[in-house]
């Protein structure tokens, strides 16, 4: 029998027991039949929180409760980030080792901010992180830090950029009348450069965003002149990023060329490959990576392809010296004696505290394996192969972009009505496509027109899915011409 609360202490652990053991059964039925689920919810803003109490309980109420209320409240206004029809942004997906390890990190709630609080997190942190590393065929020599996402792993990477440039201080005295600095990246590289633009006080000018060619790469010569106009103009041009697996069509950008433009200009180069980074698992797509190795810094999400769930973001640099400049500030009671020899990870970012977020990457590549883990990519590239050969293979669709990895960018044909008609019905086809509970893909636009995007990466999605997809997509144009 569950013993009265405690009005001083932790629940019940009997209680933690028996509900613990029903919470991970179901998380596997729920696993095993996401797809049972729409995988957008059927609700309308503010349907949630209008069945909520709109005050807080002033006494306990029993786990069982709780728990149950999870899946008749909130589970019914969720996003299936696990339905493998979920095809729309990056899909990322929960793993069984993954979600344990997350339990686990809960339960020891280590803080990783200084060695001495989490010697384990911080040394699992340092060994997982040359493991990955490793299986990425990136150099010996760089030095990695877990982030939560990749636009905080861009900010702390260009703030470190900005700590390099010669007489600057801009840790010191900041910005203001000192300099107008100027950074560079490709008109498809992720709104996060623009935010840590914003947020560095380079302003939203002080980015500039570089042409693409035919395949949406940024122009190194583009860039190349971008930097002498600029210099002749008086701004002080200081950091690049260029993008491994572009936000709307995963496009490269050549980043060797861009490499040997930044090593003859003295600009910092970082590489977001968020998306794209994870690909160089499997051998045969390490081209998604090729000149990373000249890069100042590079990002990659293991939340988004290596089916850890989020939030998990890797940082790697050549320079962890003007990373740790840029950011740490340590005072007196956090100071310890081992900071000489081990590395305290609150100083190569903005948090101190610091979740023990390695654990989870450890356990899923432990249980799946490098070969594991490139198998998987390697379907999910087959399969994105296959809908692209169904576009191609239809006169009612189009594809617009190269596919180099595991996204598709198409468009449905209406002959005959104008630009602005085709858009909008390329937008209706979407949204019936995703009104039905199966699928869900996303959009973008390039060149000025409405393009569709079907994104694999769900560690559960299969053929017979994807399929689904595209004939709910050619019976919803079908229905608009």
């Amino acid at each position: 029998m569950p013993r009265p609360p405690d009005p001083l202490g932790d629940i019940d652990l009997e209680v933690f027991r028996e509900e613990g053991r029903r919470l991970v059964d179901w998380v596997a039925r729920y696993l095993a039949g996401a797809e049972g689920y729409p995988v957008l919810p059927r609700v309308r803003p503010g349907e949630v929180k209008a069945s909520l109490p709109a005050s807080p309980p002033r006494g306990p109420e029993p786990l069982r409760d709780i728990l149950e209320d999870v899946e008749r409240l909130i589970l019914p206004g969720l996003t299936h980030w696990n339905h493998p029809g979920f095809f729309a942004y990056f899909a990322n997906s929960s793993t069984a080792p993954a979600i344990l390890a997350e339990m686990l990190a809960a339960a020891l709630n280590a803080n990783g901010m200084l060695w001495k609080t989490a010697p384990a997190a911080t040394e699992l942190e340092v060994v997982v992180l040359d493991w990955l590393r490793q299986m990425l065929g990136l150099p010996a020599g760089l030095f990695g830090v877990i982030q939560d996402t990749a636009s905080t792993s861009t900010l702390v990477a260009l703030a470190a950029a900005r700590e390099a440039v010669p007489g600057l201080e801009a840790r010191r005295r900041g910005l203001s009348g000192q300099a107008r600095l100027r950074m560079y990246a490709s008109e498809h590289a992720h709104s996060s450069v623009d935010k840590a633009g914003i947020v560095l006080g380079i302003g939203q000018e002080g980015l500039r965003h570089i042409p693409v060619d035919a395949q949406y790469r940024m122009s190194p010569a583009a860039l190349k002149a971008a930097v002498a106009e600029d210099r002749a103009a008086g701004w002080i041009p200081f950091a690049v990023v260029a993008t491994a697996g572009t936000t709307s069509t995963t496009s490269i950008d050549p980043v060797p060329a861009l490499a040997d433009v930044c090593a003859r200009e003295g600009l910092w180069l970082h590489v977001d490959a968020a998306y794209g980074g994870s690909a160089a698992v499997e051998p045969s797509l390490r081209f998604v990576l090729d000149g990373c190795d000249r890069a100042d810094s590079l990002v990659l999400n293991p939340h988004k392809w290596l089916f850890v769930p989020v939030d998990l973001s890797v940082l790697y640099t050549r320079k962890p010296e003007v990373l740790r400049a840029a950011f740490s500030v340590v005072p007196d009671y956090l100071r310890t004696a081992e900071e000489a020899v081990a590395p305290n990870f609150m100083d190569y970012g903005v948090s101190l505290g610091r979740r023990f977020r390695a654990l989870k990457l450890w356990m899923v590549m432990r249980a799946f394996g490098q070969e594991g883990l490139a198998s998987r990519i390697r379907e999910h590239v087959r399969l994105a192969g296959v809908f692209r050969s169904w576009v191609e293979a239809d006169p009612a669709f189009e594809v617009v972009a190269p596919s180099p990895l595991s996204v598709v960018c198409f468009r449905a044909r209406f002959a005959g009505v104008p630009a602005e008609e085709e858009d909008r019905r390329n937008q209706g086809v979407m949204d019936a496509v995703n009104a039905t509970g199966e699928a869900y893909l996303s959009h973008t636009r390039l060149d000025g027109r409405t393009v569709l995007r079907l994104a694999v990466g769900n560690i559960r999605t299969e053929e017979r899915h994807v399929r689904r997809a595209w004939d709910l997509l050619r019976e919803a144009a079908a229905s608009r011409r």
